[in-house]
């Protein structure tokens, strides 16, 4: 089984170390002949390149790196099959076309359901108690082609995207490698998604992170907000803004962007951003309280230590 991975991120890495486990077949004679990810980045003062954690990987099992798709087709590959886990760019069709078993997504929502990219946060977001991961056969389309497998995975009630994101492909490393040879064996049948049944989202930026100041300030009073929300990641998503919403929305938004909004510290000020880093529901009330948060350029304080700091501060 020859094998090349498209990924970048930390969070993805168990599925590629998985299979190189599962399949490898002595020393040096690993099932993955090429990964591709991003390139990498200058970060910080000192503008150092930052590697992804899949380069990194490639890089330490002497396996070729590639920063592109268009670079792997150039360069062309004899692999079976191509796996991949959050790789942030489209692949155009003469790539998916290299191999001779297509290419397979692992993407985590249950499909047709919160295509696009930010699947886990629309979970946490939209759903009740169910999240879960569907690996597909990749056509041209986003997110459209036929489904090999699906699980589900109960939301816990302190997830995060990131405890979440991580349950998810830890899982899916799992599943992954036991339904390969089957799949290269014809032995599973593929099932067509039902459009009738599709949602989709959108890349989140910071701007998505933010809570409105008078639905924050109504909800934390324990007064209903009178009127909508739009959320705009999700697709046509407007809905009420109760207390397990938000509470829902920022635990979605972490680790990133961060649920946020603007607050006078006194009624002098001009607003400042202030970071909603943990909240929770009170056990015998439902009303949200909040536990941390982090004023723009300052360290993250306990909700109770910020409201002593700023008894006059009013969320705007």
């Amino acid at each position: 089984m020859k094998l090349v991975f498209f990924g970048t991120p930390e969070y993805v890495l168990p599925i590629l170390t998985s299979l190189h486990k599962k399949f490898v077949t002595g020393p040096g004679k690993s099932p993955i002949e090429a990964v591709v990810t991003q390139s990498p980045k200058p970060v910080g003062r000192a503008q150092l390149k930052e590697y992804s954690a899949i380069d990194k990987w490639g890089f330490e099992h002497k396996i070729p790196v590639y920063y592109s798709s268009m670079e792997l087709l150039k360069e062309g590959t004899d692999a079976d099959l191509g796996i991949l886990a959050a790789f942030s760019e489209i692949i155009p069709p003469e790539v998916i076309k290299l191999f001779p078993n297509g290419i397979l997504n692992i993407h985590p929502s249950l499909l047709p359901k919160l295509r696009g990219a930010s699947p886990i946060q629309g979970t946490i977001l939209t759903e009740d108690s169910t999240s879960g991961v569907t690996i597909m056969k990749m056509d041209e389309k986003l997110d459209h082609g036929q489904i090999i497998s699906q699980f589900k995975d109960e939301i816990k009630p302190d997830d995060t995207t990131g405890s979440l994101r991580t349950r998810l492909f830890e899982r899916s490393a799992e599943v992954l490698v036991e339904m390969l040879e089957p799949y290269l064996d014809g032995k599973i049948k593929l099932k067509t998604q039902d459009e009738s049944d599709v949602t989709t989202t959108r890349k989140i930026t910071k701007e998505d992170g933010r809570i409105p100041g008078l639905i924050l300030a109504d909800t934390l009073q324990g007064s209903p907000f009178k009127g909508a929300w739009k959320i705009d990641f999700v697709k046509d998503f407007e809905t009420v803004p109760t207390p397990i919403l938000l509470d829902k929305f920022i635990r979605a938004m972490y680790p990133w962007p961060e649920a946020w909004t603007m607050v006078k510290v006194v009624p002098t000020a001009e607003p400042k951003r202030l970071k909603i880093l943990k909240s929770h529901l009170g056990e015998t009330t439902g009303i949200l309280e909040i536990d941390e948060v982090q004023m723009e350029g300052k360290t993250p304080v306990s909700w109770k230590q910020f409201t002593a700091a700023y008894p006059e501060a009013k969320f705007s």
